[in-house]
Protein backbone atom coordinates (compact mmCIF):
# COMPACT_ATOMS: atom_id res chain seq x y z
CA UNK A 1 0.00 0.00 0.00
CA UNK A 2 1.46 3.11 -0.68
CA UNK A 3 1.65 6.45 0.85
CA UNK A 4 2.68 8.57 -2.31
CA UNK A 5 5.93 9.37 -1.28
CA UNK A 6 7.49 9.81 -4.57
CA UNK A 7 4.12 11.29 -6.24
CA UNK A 8 5.42 13.39 -9.61
CA UNK A 9 9.07 11.79 -8.91
CA UNK A 10 10.88 10.40 -11.82
CA UNK A 11 14.27 8.31 -12.02
CA UNK A 12 15.88 5.99 -13.42
CA UNK A 13 16.16 2.19 -11.85
CA UNK A 14 19.47 0.32 -12.75
CA UNK A 15 20.18 -3.64 -12.37
CA UNK A 16 15.97 -5.17 -12.25
CA UNK A 17 16.45 -8.90 -13.80
CA UNK A 18 14.23 -11.00 -12.29
CA UNK A 19 11.54 -11.01 -9.39
CA UNK A 20 14.47 -11.59 -6.56
CA UNK A 21 16.19 -8.68 -6.75
CA UNK A 22 16.60 -5.51 -5.18
CA UNK A 23 16.09 -3.26 -8.34
CA UNK A 24 13.01 -5.57 -9.11
CA UNK A 25 11.32 -4.88 -5.97
CA UNK A 26 12.29 -1.27 -5.62
CA UNK A 27 10.79 -0.83 -9.07
CA UNK A 28 7.24 -2.25 -7.82
CA UNK A 29 7.53 0.30 -4.40
CA UNK A 30 8.50 2.95 -6.66
CA UNK A 31 5.42 2.51 -8.82
CA UNK A 32 3.07 2.10 -5.80
CA UNK A 33 4.23 5.12 -4.23
CA UNK A 34 3.66 7.38 -6.98
CA UNK A 35 7.06 7.58 -8.66
CA UNK A 36 7.95 6.70 -12.55
CA UNK A 37 10.95 5.72 -13.97
CA UNK A 38 13.18 3.67 -16.84
CA UNK A 39 14.07 0.76 -16.68
CA UNK A 40 18.01 -0.45 -17.67
CA UNK A 41 20.29 -3.48 -17.81
CA UNK A 42 23.23 -4.66 -19.74
CA UNK A 43 21.76 -6.14 -23.00
CA UNK A 44 22.80 -9.68 -21.92
CA UNK A 45 21.35 -9.27 -18.74
CA UNK A 46 18.30 -8.19 -19.94
CA UNK A 47 18.38 -11.39 -22.68
CA UNK A 48 18.70 -13.03 -18.99
CA UNK A 49 15.91 -12.11 -16.70
CA UNK A 50 12.24 -10.85 -17.23
CA UNK A 51 12.10 -7.12 -17.44
CA UNK A 52 10.03 -6.74 -20.15
CA UNK A 53 7.36 -8.13 -17.27
CA UNK A 54 8.49 -5.75 -14.64
CA UNK A 55 8.20 -2.47 -17.35
CA UNK A 56 4.39 -3.75 -18.16
CA UNK A 57 3.33 -4.24 -14.65
CA UNK A 58 4.97 -0.64 -13.56
CA UNK A 59 4.13 1.48 -16.96
CA UNK A 60 7.56 1.93 -17.53
CA UNK A 61 9.85 2.00 -20.98
CA UNK A 62 13.44 0.05 -21.30
CA UNK A 63 16.32 1.68 -22.10
CA UNK A 64 19.28 -1.39 -22.40
CA UNK A 65 23.00 0.22 -21.58
CA UNK A 66 26.32 -0.99 -20.68
CA UNK A 67 26.70 0.95 -17.42
CA UNK A 68 30.51 1.03 -18.13
CA UNK A 69 30.08 2.41 -21.44
CA UNK A 70 30.10 6.46 -21.04
CA UNK A 71 28.58 6.62 -24.63
CA UNK A 72 25.40 4.05 -23.42
CA UNK A 73 25.17 5.93 -20.01
CA UNK A 74 25.07 9.57 -21.85
CA UNK A 75 22.34 7.83 -24.13
CA UNK A 76 20.93 7.00 -21.46
CA UNK A 77 20.34 9.85 -19.52
CA UNK A 78 19.17 11.76 -22.26
CA UNK A 79 16.54 9.36 -23.65
CA UNK A 80 15.42 9.08 -19.82
CA UNK A 81 14.85 13.14 -19.44
CA UNK A 82 12.95 13.12 -23.26
CA UNK A 83 10.76 9.90 -21.84
CA UNK A 84 10.34 11.35 -18.14
CA UNK A 85 9.32 14.31 -19.37
CA UNK A 86 12.06 16.72 -17.62
CA UNK A 87 14.95 16.25 -14.79
CA UNK A 88 15.87 13.17 -12.57
CA UNK A 89 14.99 12.80 -9.21
CA UNK A 90 16.26 9.31 -8.06
CA UNK A 91 18.87 6.86 -9.18
CA UNK A 92 19.56 2.96 -8.18
CA UNK A 93 22.34 1.32 -8.72
CA UNK A 94 22.21 -1.87 -8.24
CA UNK A 95 25.25 -3.49 -10.31
CA UNK A 96 27.38 -6.18 -9.68
CA UNK A 97 29.72 -8.85 -11.02
CA UNK A 98 32.82 -10.98 -10.46
CA UNK A 99 33.97 -13.10 -13.02
CA UNK A 100 36.40 -14.50 -10.92
CA UNK A 101 33.86 -15.68 -8.24
CA UNK A 102 31.91 -17.09 -11.62
CA UNK A 103 34.91 -19.17 -12.71
CA UNK A 104 35.66 -20.40 -9.09
CA UNK A 105 39.38 -18.37 -8.64
CA UNK A 106 40.45 -17.99 -5.28
CA UNK A 107 41.26 -14.58 -4.03
CA UNK A 108 44.50 -15.78 -3.94
CA UNK A 109 44.56 -16.41 -7.03
CA UNK A 110 42.84 -14.44 -9.16
CA UNK A 111 42.75 -13.33 -12.66
CA UNK A 112 43.91 -10.02 -13.30
CA UNK A 113 42.12 -9.21 -16.56
CA UNK A 114 38.79 -10.55 -14.34
CA UNK A 115 39.49 -8.44 -11.75
CA UNK A 116 39.40 -5.46 -13.60
CA UNK A 117 36.09 -6.49 -15.59
CA UNK A 118 34.64 -7.01 -12.59
CA UNK A 119 35.87 -3.96 -10.89
CA UNK A 120 34.68 -1.94 -14.08
CA UNK A 121 31.12 -3.45 -13.64
CA UNK A 122 30.52 -3.48 -9.90
CA UNK A 123 32.09 0.12 -9.18
CA UNK A 124 33.74 2.24 -11.54
CA UNK A 125 30.74 1.89 -13.14
CA UNK A 126 28.93 3.83 -10.28
CA UNK A 127 31.37 6.86 -10.93
CA UNK A 128 30.45 6.35 -14.74
CA UNK A 129 26.62 6.56 -13.94
CA UNK A 130 26.92 9.53 -11.59
CA UNK A 131 29.80 11.66 -13.85
CA UNK A 132 26.98 11.35 -16.59
CA UNK A 133 24.24 12.51 -14.88
CA UNK A 134 26.96 15.16 -13.57
CA UNK A 135 27.93 16.24 -16.78
CA UNK A 136 24.21 16.15 -17.97
CA UNK A 137 23.38 18.42 -15.47
CA UNK A 138 20.28 15.88 -15.01
CA UNK A 139 19.85 15.60 -11.37
CA UNK A 140 16.55 17.85 -9.63
CA UNK A 141 17.68 19.72 -6.76
CA UNK A 142 17.84 17.57 -3.15
CA UNK A 143 17.55 14.31 -5.81
CA UNK A 144 18.75 11.31 -4.58
CA UNK A 145 21.15 8.59 -5.97
CA UNK A 146 21.51 5.02 -4.28
CA UNK A 147 24.15 2.47 -4.61
CA UNK A 148 24.13 -1.49 -3.15
CA UNK A 149 26.71 -2.42 -1.11
CA UNK A 150 27.79 -5.32 1.42
CA UNK A 151 29.51 -4.92 4.71
CA UNK A 152 32.64 -7.10 3.19
CA UNK A 153 33.62 -3.38 2.64
CA UNK A 154 34.73 -3.67 5.84
CA UNK A 155 34.95 -6.88 7.31
CA UNK A 156 36.54 -9.92 5.79
CA UNK A 157 34.19 -12.39 4.52
CA UNK A 158 36.67 -15.07 2.36
CA UNK A 159 34.60 -15.76 0.03
CA UNK A 160 33.39 -12.71 -1.32
CA UNK A 161 36.43 -12.43 -3.03
CA UNK A 162 37.19 -9.63 -5.16
CA UNK A 163 33.61 -8.31 -4.78
CA UNK A 164 34.63 -6.75 -1.50
CA UNK A 165 37.32 -4.49 -2.80
CA UNK A 166 34.54 -3.60 -5.61
CA UNK A 167 32.10 -2.42 -2.61
CA UNK A 168 34.85 -0.74 -0.89
CA UNK A 169 35.87 1.59 -4.40
CA UNK A 170 32.13 1.85 -4.32
CA UNK A 171 31.03 3.32 -1.39
CA UNK A 172 34.44 5.66 -1.75
CA UNK A 173 32.89 7.19 -5.23
CA UNK A 174 29.63 7.32 -3.09
CA UNK A 175 31.34 9.90 -0.50
CA UNK A 176 33.61 11.57 -2.94
CA UNK A 177 30.99 12.19 -5.41
CA UNK A 178 28.62 13.27 -3.14
CA UNK A 179 30.46 15.68 -1.73
CA UNK A 180 30.67 17.43 -5.42
CA UNK A 181 27.42 16.50 -5.88
CA UNK A 182 25.91 17.69 -2.95
CA UNK A 183 27.65 21.02 -2.78
CA UNK A 184 27.48 22.01 -6.12
CA UNK A 185 23.62 20.37 -6.94
CA UNK A 186 21.82 19.49 -4.02
CA UNK A 187 21.95 15.77 -4.65
CA UNK A 188 22.07 13.44 -2.22
CA UNK A 189 24.30 10.17 -2.36
CA UNK A 190 24.02 7.25 -0.26
CA UNK A 191 24.93 3.36 -0.10
CA UNK A 192 23.24 0.67 1.36
CA UNK A 193 24.91 -1.79 3.20
CA UNK A 194 22.30 -4.88 2.95
CA UNK A 195 21.87 -8.24 4.31
CA UNK A 196 23.12 -11.02 2.81
CA UNK A 197 19.83 -11.37 0.65
CA UNK A 198 19.14 -14.61 -2.00
CA UNK A 199 19.27 -12.39 -5.33
CA UNK A 200 20.57 -14.28 -8.37
CA UNK A 201 24.17 -12.23 -7.75
CA UNK A 202 24.12 -13.38 -4.29
CA UNK A 203 23.64 -16.73 -4.27
CA UNK A 204 26.53 -16.93 -6.91
CA UNK A 205 29.23 -16.54 -3.80
CA UNK A 206 30.46 -20.29 -2.77
CA UNK A 207 28.41 -20.63 0.66
CA UNK A 208 25.74 -18.40 0.69
CA UNK A 209 23.72 -20.84 2.17
CA UNK A 210 25.29 -21.09 5.47
CA UNK A 211 26.38 -17.35 5.48
CA UNK A 212 22.77 -16.30 5.44
CA UNK A 213 21.91 -18.95 7.72
CA UNK A 214 24.40 -17.36 9.98
CA UNK A 215 23.58 -13.93 9.66
CA UNK A 216 20.49 -14.80 10.39
CA UNK A 217 21.01 -16.29 13.91
CA UNK A 218 23.64 -13.16 14.80
CA UNK A 219 20.83 -10.22 13.43
CA UNK A 220 18.44 -9.34 16.35
CA UNK A 221 15.98 -8.32 14.44
CA UNK A 222 16.80 -11.08 11.20
CA UNK A 223 18.00 -10.34 8.03
CA UNK A 224 16.42 -7.67 6.09
CA UNK A 225 14.68 -9.12 2.96
CA UNK A 226 14.37 -7.53 -0.77
CA UNK A 227 11.61 -5.89 0.25
CA UNK A 228 12.95 -4.46 3.44
CA UNK A 229 15.66 -2.55 1.11
CA UNK A 230 13.41 -1.92 -1.39
CA UNK A 231 10.97 0.07 0.97
CA UNK A 232 14.74 2.05 2.79
CA UNK A 233 15.63 2.45 -0.86
CA UNK A 234 12.17 4.71 -0.94
CA UNK A 235 12.62 6.44 2.13
CA UNK A 236 16.06 7.51 0.56
CA UNK A 237 14.28 8.78 -2.52
CA UNK A 238 12.10 10.39 -0.31
CA UNK A 239 12.40 14.11 0.77
CA UNK A 240 11.64 13.15 4.66
CA UNK A 241 15.46 12.34 4.20
CA UNK A 242 16.49 15.40 2.26
CA UNK A 243 19.92 15.97 4.69
CA UNK A 244 20.88 12.10 4.24
CA UNK A 245 24.08 11.83 2.24
CA UNK A 246 27.56 10.64 1.72
CA UNK A 247 26.29 8.11 4.11
CA UNK A 248 26.82 4.03 4.00
CA UNK A 249 23.77 3.11 5.74
CA UNK A 250 23.92 -0.28 7.17
CA UNK A 251 20.47 -2.53 6.67
CA UNK A 252 21.05 -5.96 8.43
CA UNK A 253 18.85 -6.47 10.86
CA UNK A 254 21.98 -5.21 13.21
CA UNK A 255 24.44 -7.34 11.97
CA UNK A 256 27.06 -4.80 11.63
CA UNK A 257 26.80 -3.60 15.52
CA UNK A 258 26.49 -7.19 16.90
CA UNK A 259 29.91 -9.05 18.64
CA UNK A 260 27.84 -12.82 18.95
CA UNK A 261 24.39 -13.55 19.43
CA UNK A 262 23.30 -16.28 21.90
CA UNK A 263 22.09 -18.35 19.32
CA UNK A 264 25.64 -18.39 18.08
CA UNK A 265 27.45 -18.87 21.46
CA UNK A 266 24.78 -21.88 21.88
CA UNK A 267 25.44 -23.64 18.89
CA UNK A 268 29.29 -23.79 20.01
CA UNK A 269 29.00 -24.72 22.83
CA UNK A 270 28.08 -27.99 24.19
CA UNK A 271 24.83 -28.14 25.76
CA UNK A 272 24.89 -30.55 28.83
Amino acid sequence: MGHNLLKGKKGIIFGALDENSIAWKTAERVHEEGGSFVLTNAPIAMRMGQINELAKKTNSEIIPADATNEEDLMNLVTKSKEILGGKLDFVLHSIGMSVNVRKGRLYTDEKYDFTTKGWDVSALSFHKVMQSLYKADAMNEWGSIVALTYMAAQRTFPDYNDMADNKAYLESVARSFGYFFGKEKKVRVNTISQSPTPTTAGQGVKGFDGFIAYAEKMSPLGNATALDCANYTISLFSDLSRKVTMQNLFHDGGFSMTGVSQEVIEKFTDQE
